[in-house]
């Protein structure tokens, strides 16, 4: 379906019902009731508290839940079904927001004075996703820890990150934030079937360009890898990240957890039928012979020679392309060489 990245709805996994429209499928958005849909959120509570150890991250706020650039692989899809929607389409169409987030965190951030968290926004589900255009709750949870100087983390893939540079400005005179700009591929016959309402390649780099050229430390985040489809592109987005001014970056090996299995199954099927059995090949030599490996510690690098491999290239051109950028940048040496998910970052 044109704009959207999953192919159908897979059933709940909650539900004891499911319902399926037996009727001809059609390509209008109109006709498939294919809309997007926004659906407030009044919870009481924004802040999380994340226990992972192999994060390294404690405190999240994410304004969204659902997110319409649709990509294929996010991990993010299953966590819809807790709301009792499906993780295929109702992901990319039905997004939940929280129109008191900022007060909200307000009201958290004075409970914890004068004590300081680092605040990671869109740990689940990117926080510039096209209706921030719209409602700019993103922009108010900053403006929020802006009052209060408390150090906040972004990583998203939308270059309308670049809207708030006079509130993220502001935050660098305390060194009190770090953005990470996600860049999957540079081929954009790939994002568009596999990210189709995302910035493209070019946006996001130029993104990078833009923050790194107003002094705001900037990252690139190369996820997820998909051996097979993108595993290639690595040296070329380093060094471009690199060129753009990058100054640290990070990388997650896919793995197809939850929906997310028959959602991506689905997606090569129809998108690239000759490279279906060869990528999930890879990806299984990755998680020890399946599609998924949930263990604390290397569900997000993989193990075995493919992933030891994309470790290895992956270190060879941060190295060469990326570290020589963090004297350019307000780096502190205690950021230096750690990723996004290295404990304390």
């Amino acid at each position: 379906m044109k704009g959207r990245g999953a192919g159908f709805n897979p059933p709940n996994r909650f539900d004891k019902w499911h319902y399926e429209d037996l009727l001809a499928e059609s390509t209008s958005e109109e006709e498939n009731g294919l809309k997007t849909e926004l659906i407030p959120d009044n919870s009481k509570e924004v802040v999380n508290y994340v226990k992972t150890p192999d994060l390294g991250f404690m405190h999240t706020i994410n304004p969204y839940r659902g997110c319409e650039h649709g990509c294929i692989y996010c991990y993010a899809r299953n966590s819809h079904e807790y709301l009792g929607f499906s993780a295929g389409l109702d992901f990319e169409t039905k997004i939940v927001y929280k129109p008191d987030v900022a007060k909200r965190l307000e009201e958290y951030l004075l409970k914890i004075y004068p004590r300081k968290i680092i605040l990671h926004v869109s740990t689940n589900t990117d926080c510039y996703q096209p209706i921030e255009r719209k409602l700019k709750l993103t922009r108010q949870i900053l403006e929020v820890c802006l009052k209060y100087k408390n150090p906040v983390r972004i990583i998203t893939k939308n270059a309308l990150v670049v809207r708030d540079i006079d509130i993220l400005k502001q935050m660098t005179e305390y060194d009190g934030v770090r953005v990470m700009i996600t860049v999957t591929t540079l081929n954009e016959s790939l994002r568009r079937v596999m990210e189709p309402r995302t910035a493209t390649a070019e946006k996001r780099l130029a993104t990078i360009k833009t923050l790194a050229h107003e002094g705001i430390p900037v990252g690139v985040m190369v996820a997820p890898i998909i051996p097979g489809l993108n595993d290639h592109e690595v040296p070329s987005i380093l060094r471009l990240a690199g060129q753009a001014g990058a100054s640290f970056a990070s990388y997650t090996v896919v793995r197809l957890n939850g929906r997310v299995k028959e959602l991506f199954i689905d997606w090569l099927e129809r998108n690239f039928p000759e490279k279906k059995e060869k990528v999930l090949e890879l990806i299984k030599d990755c998680h020890g012979g399946k599609l998924n490996d949930s263990k604390l510690g290397r569900r997000l690098r993989g193990e075995g020679h493919i992933s030891d491999n994309i470790a290895h290239i992956f270190q060879i051109f941060s190295k060469r392309y990326i570290e020589s950028n963090q004297n350019r940048q307000r780096v502190p040496q205690a950021y230096r060489r750690r990723t996004l998910f290295d404990k304390g970052y």
